[in-house]
């Protein structure tokens, strides 16, 4: 009897065993899914492709450059959240923020990085090491030194230069005004692209016997002032495609509004803004052009292969409220090609 209940307990024992045994194996099984299934979710975040997108400074046009590359990305299959990580940082004006986040972007290890205006291509051509580079909003890649020429842009850089048409500009101030004798510019003396652009229009004026008369500034403060010293000057103002500039414009505007002396500018966004008109660049357009590059980049292509663009999209716009603040007219010989807007 004694030897019959030992074996029943015995039995009972080595049952439970297995069960214990079992019911860990099934836990371990578990944990190891688990783990597995984070892994899983873990790569898949890092599969995301990390964009870096910077710019100087917030103003309508590069806002539009940024936008155009945002979603022609997106048309492209390379969506935020989806198939790409991307980050956005501005600069506020601010020179040392600019090297910072392209330092910052560096360190993160973007798969790209994009900047807008020459100081934030330049900075992040200082600090990317290697990482592909597609530029936008930049006037002179080559007087600039990002690129050593535009057919053969380097080993990880390309982009888009968006040269403003500004022999077309001056042209365009004498449809407005014929009588003009002198035209006034305000530029930031320590970004190259503007000193390349009062060039164009300094040879642009000399050509129809038109003086410039120019002001130097070196910080938005200062536009106010610049604006003031040279307003009674001049027969009309032309705004270059400068960051500065374009960025305090409603300043400039309204020392000019009281002086009944017509701005006009390098690009629509600041016609919108209350320029008189523009032969000027589309910057939508321009980030949209942007946005193809980038996308043959994230493909394979090198960007040593791909030279280049020079943005694309010219428009005449015209500010039709602006038009009347200045006492003018829209001429007739332009009128059919304009975009007049009404705001």
């Amino acid at each position: 009897m004694r030897r019959g209940v030992a074996r029943v307990l015995s039995a009972g024992f080595f049952m439970l065993a297995a069960i214990l045994v079992v019911a860990g194996c099934n836990q371990n099984t578990e944990s190891s899914v688990s783990a597995q299934k984070g892994k899983s979710e873990q790569s898949s975040e890092e599969k995301l492709i990390k964009i870096g997108i910077t710019q100087i400074v917030e103003h309508p046009a590069l806002d539009s450059i940024r936008q155009g590359i945002v979603d022609q990305l997106a048309e492209e299959g390379f969506e935020n959240g989806k198939t790409i990580q991307l980050d956005y940082a501005n600069a506020q004006g601010d020179i040392n923020n600019v090297t910072t986040i392209a330092q910052q972007m560096t360190a993160d290890k973007k798969d790209m990085i994009i900047p807008i205006t020459t100081q934030s291509t330049q900075a992040v051509l200082k600090q990317a090491n290697g990482i592909p580079i597609v530029f936008a909003g930049v006037t002179d890649p080559v007087a600039a030194k990002i690129v050593p020429a535009l057919d053969k842009p380097g080993d990880h850089i390309t982009g888009i230069a968006d040269v403003a048409p500004m022999d077309k500009e001056v042209d365009l101030i004498t449809k407005f005004i014929p009588s003009v004798k002198k035209i006034g510019i305000i530029y930031n003396t320590g970004e190259i692209n503007a000193g390349v652009q009062v060039k164009m229009i300094e040879e642009a004026a000399k050509a129809k016997n038109i003086i410039v008369e120019k002001a130097g500034i070196s910080s938005s403060s200062e536009m106010k002032d610049g604006a003031e010293s040279i307003v009674h000057k001049v027969d009309a103002i032309l705004v270059p495609k400068d960051n500065m500039v374009v960025s305090s414009f409603e300043a400039l505007l309204q020392v000019a509004q009281t002086a009944k002396v017509p701005v006009f500018a390098s690009d629509s966004d600041t016609v919108k803004r209350g320029a008189v008109a523009t032969y000027g660049i589309d910057y939508y357009k321009t980030g949209q052009q942007t946005g193809k590059i980038a996308v043959r980049v994230l493909k394979g292509e090198k960007p040593s292969a791909i030279p280049v663009q020079v943005a694309q999209d010219v428009e005449l716009v015209i500010n039709n409220k602006s038009v009347a603040a200045f006492n003018l007219e829209i001429p007739a010989s332009i009128k059919q090609e304009a975009r007049i807007i009404h705001e």
